[in-house]
């Protein structure tokens, strides 16, 4: 998985976590993402080490959540599950003779870099516990909608 993939698959996993009590096991992250469990298991250390989720083993087991969300920004999970690397566009030669290609570079290195230093500080404002909110307001509206709808 990319890292922009990993980011966007383990923030589904940490809003699906954050409204259950039960843990997850690695099977079911595995069929909610279209995955692997291995894959699962592998992009969950990462969390692990970070302190965001833990594990338990056994009947019953699987993974949970073990922060707050209010203190976990999209930053933080984009680099507990792997960045740094936030595009996956760039350069894809370098000829150091060829006088266009080095000017050529030169723009998309510095359009890259204002981009990603950008979009890093955005995800740094934005925490888990926002994600969360806008996700259970999601699902009142819908409930609310269904409840008033005719029928």
């Amino acid at each position: 998985m990319r890292s922009d993939s990993r980011l966007s698959r383990m923030l589904h996993v940490l809003l699906h976590m954050a409204r259950q009590d039960a843990p997850f096991t690695s099977e079911q992250l595995a069929q909610m993402l279209a995955t692997n469990p291995v894959v699962v298991r592998r992009t969950m250390a990462g969390l692990k080490k970070a302190g965001y989720v833990q594990s338990e083993k056994g009947h019953g087991g699987g993974w949970k959540l073990s922060c707050d969300l209010a203190a976990v920004s999209l930053l933080d999970i984009h680099e507990a599950v792997g960045g740094p690397r936030i595009f996956a566009i760039g350069n894809t030669t370098d000829n150091p003779e060829c006088g266009v290609e080095k000017v050529v570079n030169a723009a998309l290195d510095a359009a890259l870099a204002q981009a990603q230093a950008l979009l890093v500080r955005r995800l740094a404002t934005v925490k888990l516990s926002d994600l969360a909110q806008e996700f259970d307001a999601l699902c009142d509206a819908k409930s609310a909608h269904a409840h008033h709808a005719p029928g």
